[in-house]
């Protein structure tokens, strides 16, 4: 055994090696992961170690366990809690990101969308429609404005491989500050649906981010579609 792993608490070696055979795809969600009795066995540590192993793999969203089934690799989980591209939370999960472009196009007369970015009625924007992917599996359906005038030319960057976010401050010279965001629950209609290969009527979890630069300029406007099977909202609150 190398020193390092040596070095290593009992139950970080187990969850070390659970994580690496997710990682070499020898593992894959709804896979079943050993039994605590096996993991103590394989790895000669008491049955409490390896039960503590499992409980914090699951508190990290690794693994799903079952009472009276036995524990599984769980589904990649994205969390919200930060200002992050798909891309940028895809890497932070150790999965690589897909984008499917659905619509790609200058549009007008969409006075709502326009007045959330502060625009005229009757302004230019830029429509993006995509279908994002992981793990292959469709996670999410994400619809995002932007303003034409702002953002010449962004349509035919290759967005369905590269990060917008990275694009923009890139090409753009843009400096993303925040986001505010309206999250609630909606049911999937039967293009979404067919998109997100769900049973129409299924709850979603739905998500509008008003996008803003550092120094508050409104930037993009996001409509995100996700599937709450596949999605965690985390929020830190003080008092």
């Amino acid at each position: 055994m190398p020193a390092r792993a040596a070095s290593m608490p009992a139950y970080q070696r187990i969850q070390s090696a659970i994580r690496k055979r997710i990682d070499a795809g020898q593992l894959r969600p709804g896979d079943p992961v050993s039994s605590e009795r096996d993991l103590a066995k394989l790895h000669q540590v008491s049955l409490m170690t390896a039960r503590h192993a499992l409980a914090t793999l699951e508190r990290e969203g690794i693994v799903e366990r079952r009472r009276g089934v036995g524990t599984f690799v769980s589904a990649p989980r994205i969390h919200f809690n930060k200002l992050m591209s798909y891309t940028e939370q895809m890497a932070a999960r150790g999965l690589a990101g897909a984008s499917q472009i659905l619509i790609a196009k200058t549009i007008e007369n969409e006075p709502d969308v326009a007045a959330r970015l502060g625009l005229p009625p009757g302004a230019h924007l830029l429509k993006l429609e995509r279908l994002r992917h992981a793990s292959d599996e469709p996670y999410a359906f994400e619809t995002c404005y932007f303003s034409a005038v702002d953002f010449p030319g962004l349509l035919n960057a290759p967005l369905n491989r590269e990060s917008l976010f990275a694009l923009l401050e890139r090409d753009y010279g843009v400096k993303l500050g925040y986001a505010d965001e309206e999250v609630d629950a909606t049911a999937a209609d039967s293009r979404t649906s067919e998109l997100l290969k769900v049973q129409r009527r299924e709850p979603l979890l739905r998500i509008r981010q008003l996008i803003y630069s550092a120094n508050g300029k409104r930037l993009m406007y996001v409509l995100g579609m996700y599937r709450s099977d596949r999605h965690n909202l985390v929020i830190r609150r003080y008092r």
